[in-house]
């Protein structure tokens, strides 16, 4: 009996320390996060308010940000350009590309109570065709060839004279409400009561203005309960407008706000300091390149391949970037904005190499002559001299100033003429009267990338293929992109015609600028990426949250660890 109470006993310690290796650890109790409904955000929009209107607003980005949260469209694009369904409950799409079939949700509704129907979109096109309305004129020339029809209350149909791919890119307007402003023409919705107290479908409706001294400086928003989709948050939304970023930012710092709408390059390092306020970056397709005048005769060299990589290998971009950037924008290596789903990101990207540069314009005959000049020059006596026009301001002259400069270290002369930005365009480059031009792509507002207005065949005469490039092979891709709906093959032809665009470097991509976006720690769930509307930043402002619940139902987690052999 005793060995076998000792046996016992040696078999109990080797139970208990084979458990102690194997024994669960408690880790401590972690509350599970839980949004909740309540709370009130401030955020400070630089600018004044104009009309409460998606048709009226193209020209004031402060009237955008309050309409974005009041109105509702068809569409809206992720920060990859993909579509996503705003009003829409399914879509189809003819095989010939030419046929739009689209259904509405049932569920959606106006602040007043009204059901959204397939005529307030019908209506709302018919505005935006109107020659009395401000509507920018591609959206306009583009809507007045296709026709829309209401097949039934909830049911519509956009018919296309041919097909277009980028089409979606068109279906994000904001709806406006028939059975309030269907008796008004065009001139008088401009002047309408409307436009003071608006009436949408979005997730938050139109509270009431602030004054000061009987000047509006905000806007009052409150989450509207019977949203199609989840309903926000935070009860309610206010807007306050500011004159500039800086005292945007000291309304934050004197806590008057929560949120500042654009912490540009200026208030930038004060804003970084404040240590409550998260920043929020995406890149804006705003592109930064140099025009070439591929077919000027005083020019010739351009026409030459690798003298345009050479001027593109002697530009320092990341100085640029980090000198008078502020480290606030991104390289540019092609024509299509990188957060696009059409981005091919194996392109050859060219790097500053200004040895290889001159290696290059001297292989191409390009000398320094013996005296006299410091601007390199072929047997011809073709000097590597040219004109640079930018755009007047502070900001261009820098940047044209710094790319001189670099370009003078290889040899190469560019003489800096500013000029209007309305001059540029009309005076240099719709006549195509210019040597080499730095201008801004804007992109905004056209998540598809469509590079065919800028760099297609059928756009060197009367369109803005600024430098003329005549390239059948990149013009091809280009043709057959815009009309092809599958993306797959899309994508593939887009992938061709970059690789072909850093081939052949028909213009010198320069940057991508950056959106900052700030906003108080307090507000939960921002999430944000690229931004093809500064407004996006509101792309997911249902998901925001002030207030929180804490569940305690699990005491304590356990978490079983295995000892080594």
């Amino acid at each position: 009996m005793v060995w076998q109470i000792v046996i016992v006993v040696v078999a109990l310690a080797a139970i208990a320390v084979l458990l102690f290796s194997q024994q669960s650890t408690l880790l401590p109790i972690t509350p599970e996060v839980k949004p909740s409904t309540g709370g009130v955000y401030s955020e400070a929009l630089v600018g004044s308010f104009n009309r409460l209107n998606p048709v009226l607003d193209y020209t004031n980005s402060a009237d955008q940000d309050v309409d974005r949260l009041i109105f509702s469209s068809l569409l809206r694009f992720d920060d990859r350009g993909l579509p996503v369904n705003d009003l829409i409950e399914s879509m189809g799409i003819s095989q010939n590309g030419q046929n739009y079939n689209i259904s509405l949700r049932e569920n959606a509704v106006w602040h007043d109570g009204q059901p959204v129907t397939s005529e307030d979109v019908v209506f709302t096109v018919e505005l935006l065709r109107s020659e009395d309305l401000p509507v920018p004129e591609d959206t306009r020339a583009l809507w007045q060839n296709v026709e829309a029809e209401a097949l039934d209350e909830n049911t519509l149909q956009f018919r296309l004279p041919e097909p277009y791919a980028p089409f979606l890119d068109y279906l994000t307007f904001g709806i406006l409400p028939k059975h309030l402003l269907g008796d008004l023409s065009p001139a008088e919705i401009i002047d309408s009561q409307f436009n003071l107290q608006p009436v949408g479908s979005g997730p938050y409706r139109f509270d009431q203005f602030l004054f000061e001294d009987d000047q509006i400086i905000g806007v009052s928003l409150t989450a509207f309960e019977d949203y199609y989709n989840d309903p926000a948050f935070i009860e309610q939304f206010t807007f306050k407008y500011y004159p500039d970023p800086e005292a945007a930012l000291s309304a934050y710092q004197s806590g008057d706000i929560l949120g500042i709408s654009q912490v540009t390059n200026d208030i930038l390092p004060q804003a970084l300091q404040e240590p409550n306020l998260n920043m929020h970056s995406g890149q804006v397709p705003l592109l930064s390149i140099i025009f070439l005048n591929l077919d000027n005769p005083q020019v010739p060299y351009f026409q030459d391949v690798n003298i345009r990589r050479a001027l593109l290998m002697g530009i320092d971009r990341q100085r640029i970037i980090n000198q008078l950037k502020d480290g606030q924008t991104t390289l540019a290596h092609g024509p299509i904005f990188p957060g696009s789903w059409a981005y091919y990101d194996g392109i050859e990207k060219i790097e500053y190499d200004p040895d290889a540069a001159i290696q290059i314009l001297r292989a191409a005959g390009y000398a320094i002559p013996a005296a006299g000049s410091s601007v390199r020059t072929n047997e011809e006596g073709q000097s590597l001299s040219f004109e640079l026009v930018y755009p007047s301001g502070a900001k261009y002259e820098q940047l044209a100033e710094a790319i001189a400069s670099d370009w003078q270290r290889l040899g190469v002369e560019a003489n800096l003429q500013a000029v209007d930005s309305d001059d540029l365009v009309a005076t240099y480059l719709d006549p195509r009267e210019y040597d080499a031009a730095l201008v801004d792509i804007n992109l905004t507002s056209s998540p598809d990338p469509d590079p065919y207005p800028f760099w297609d065949q059928a756009q060197i005469t009367g369109g803005q293929n600024y430098s003329k490039w005549n390239d059948r092979q990149a013009s091809e891709f280009l043709e057959e992109a815009r009309v092809e709906l599958d993306r797959t093959e899309r994508t593939r032809l887009y992938n061709n015609f970059q690789v072909r665009f850093a081939s052949e470097l028909p213009a010198l991509p320069l940057f991508y600028p950056i959106y900052n976006y700030g906003i108080d720690q307090r507000i939960n769930g921002v999430a944000m990426g690229s931004l093809y509307e500064v407004s996006d930043r509101f792309a997911n402002v249902t998901k925001w949250f002030l207030i929180a619940e804490r569940s305690l139902e699990t005491a304590a987690t356990q978490v079983e660890t295995t000892a080594s052999p």
